[in-house]
């Protein structure tokens, strides 16, 4: 390969630390520039699945997620009224070659980020520069900067760019100026963590309710985080909100009182609900909104990559798997030709419809559908026998038929690991 090729990575979020950390991995060369005047451990939990883990793992990262988050074990469905409904294993206990972790975005992030500067150097990533414009020649592509100041920073030129600036990229809205806007679904997330006791195994995943009467999902992501031996609980609350801002900002806080209401009467024997959500450290709210699939990423030598490319609601865990998945995919084509315009194309063909197919999936299922089925089954009211509703046969199908919509199930990662 000739040396002098480099690739601009704009963006130093999830997808762009691991499409970095992909890149170092097979000798390609990169810079990499962050908006962010310092990087802070934001945001709350995500669930890494195992085909993001799988990924992660070819990074050499698996040891440190796993020393900071929580090995999945259980995934445990109820309903509003605090009635099981069914339990599947995840993860290796399901398995799977690889586990499932539930961690702090955060802890994730400095993962990320400590490998980066661990392997290329502390100035590996350059901050304080954010992108304002790309354009691009027959021989590279370049990229505008300003810093925090609005002043300008030299271009950067490299032989590539890759936009991981995130769900506002300056790379999309330059190459889609007329793209629609965000298409909203009609309910809000609330999102928080909570320092409280072990529930049901200490690293159960729970659903409860839907969103109509309200709807929690709640997790570990920290194990004994005191001399009490409690844990960090990442819980997430999905509501009817006809009338949301659409404001796309991660880290929009709100209160309790917002949703409350909803969980007052959730006192079941091995969770207080509100006891929890009132005790929370920090509670944030974000639109459900997602935008349609692309007709392409790639302009020349200019793509797009994790939200950038492919912005869809945080449902599933799906949005960082995406991103990271994107990059290792990308990074092993370039180190392989020369030709890297005509690469960026074979990437965006390899990814763009399989990521759309996520995107329009999580508006059709959820891991959770299962439960709006025993919803409009029951009337929303207490049963009697689960198997009076749903067999058993069919819960094991719908929770199949996510993981093969979302792209992990077990066969489907079994067979890219024979077929590399």
């Amino acid at each position: 390969m000739d040396t002098t090729q480099e690739v601009i990575i704009v963006g130093a979020g999830i997808g762009g630390l691991a499409f970095a950390l992909a890149l170092h991995q097979v000798g390609v060369p990169f810079r990499l520039y962050e908006s962010a005047q310092e990087l802070k451990p934001l945001g709350v939990g995500l669930n890494l699945l195992p085909h993001a883990v799988k990924a992660l793992t070819g990074l050499g990262l698996q040891p440190a997620l796993l020393a900071k988050g929580v090995e999945t074990r259980e995934y445990c469905f109820y309903t509003s009224h605090g009635q099981h409904v069914f339990t599947e294993p995840r993860g290796k206990f399901a398995g799977y070659d690889w586990p499932q972790i539930s961690i702090h975005r955060g802890d994730l992030h400095a993962a990320l980020l400590d490998a980066v500067r661990q392997r290329c150097g502390d100035d590996a990533v350059r901050l304080n520069h954010r992108c304002v414009g790309v354009e691009q020649d027959a021989e590279g592509a370049e990229v505008a900067f300003v810093d925090a100041d609005g002043r300008a920073l030299p271009v950067q030129r490299g032989s590539i760019a890759v936009a991981c600036d995130g769900v506002h990229s300056v790379f999309r809205r330059h190459y889609h100026p007329k793209e629609a806007v965000p298409r909203y679904e009609g309910t809000t997330q609330y999102r928080g963590t909570t320092r409280w006791k072990p529930f049901l195994s200490g690293a159960s995943m729970a659903y409860l309710g839907t969103y109509e009467t309200g709807k929690l999902i709640i997790y570990p992501i920290r194990d004994d985080i005191d001399a009490e031996g409690r844990q960090l609980i990442n819980w997430v609350i999905e509501l009817s909100k006809p009338n949301d801002q659409l404001l796309r900002d991660w880290n929009r806080q709100s209160r309790a009182e917002e949703f409350i209401a909803n969980f007052e009467d959730w006192h079941f024997d091995w969770l207080d609900v509100p006891a929890l959500l009132r005790a929370a450290d920090s509670i944030y709210e974000y639109p459900m909104v997602d935008q349609d699939p692309l007709p392409f990423w790639t302009a020349g030598r200019v793509t797009l990559m994790g939200d950038a490319a492919h912005p869809m609601m945080p449902r599933g865990s799906n949005g960082a798997a995406q991103a990271v998945i994107d990059g290792v995919t990308l990074a092993p084509m370039l180190k392989a030709s020369t030709d890297w315009p005509a690469v960026l194309k074979a990437y965006e063909a390899l990814r763009l419809k399989a990521t759309g197919n996520v995107v329009l999936a999580n508006r059709e299922i959820a891991p959770d559908a299962i439960l709006r089925v025993v919803h409009e089954r029951s009337g929303g009211l207490p049963f009697h026998r689960i198997e009076d509703l749903v067999s058993r046969a069919e819960l094991v199908e719908w929770q199949e038929r996510y993981r093969k919509v979302a792209g992990f199930s077990a066969e489907d990662l079994r067979r890219e690991t024979d077929n590399p």
